[in-house]
């Protein structure tokens, strides 16, 4: 079964919630990179449960999607773990890391794929939605 990037996002983020990761987000680079479509962004409290969502995100677009990673990345510290599923990235961080690293804020243009597979828009830097892009809803 093949699945679109979009359902193997909506799939990691369903994966990732079964876990408790926190503070779910999914972008959609596609018109900001050109290496990958989306990147589902989650939290864990601390080293095993980030190794938990991950291998639970890995697990599950394997068994459900028959999907496996290209790659896989900070196995070993497990403070940010990294699923490159070449159209999908999953990242899982430590607070401390995601902080750090702020994707979010670094991709802040990109629209935001719900966990209901609708589109919101861009987040600014102030934390609203910029109300004049509606374009990917």
């Amino acid at each position: 079964m093949t699945m679109t990037s979009k359902e193997i996002a909506l799939l990691a983020i369903e994966a990732a919630s079964d876990k408790k990761a926190e503070d779910i987000v999914t972008l959609d680079v596609s018109q900001l990179l050109v290496v990958t479509e989306y990147f589902v962004i989650a939290t864990g409290r601390t080293n095993i449960q980030v190794r938990a969502i991950a291998d639970w995100v890995e697990e599950v677009l394997r068994d459900k999607g028959g999907e496996k990673p290209i790659g896989r990345e900070g196995t070993g510290e497990d403070k940010w773990v990294l699923l490159d599923y070449g159209d999908v990235v999953v990242h899982v961080f430590q607070p401390a890391e995601r902080d750090f690293y702020r994707l979010e804020k670094l991709w802040s243009d990109a629209p935001r794929l719900e966990a209901s597979g609708k589109m919101a828009p861009p987040i600014s830097d102030t934390g609203e939605r910029h109300a004049d892009d509606t374009s990917q809803l």
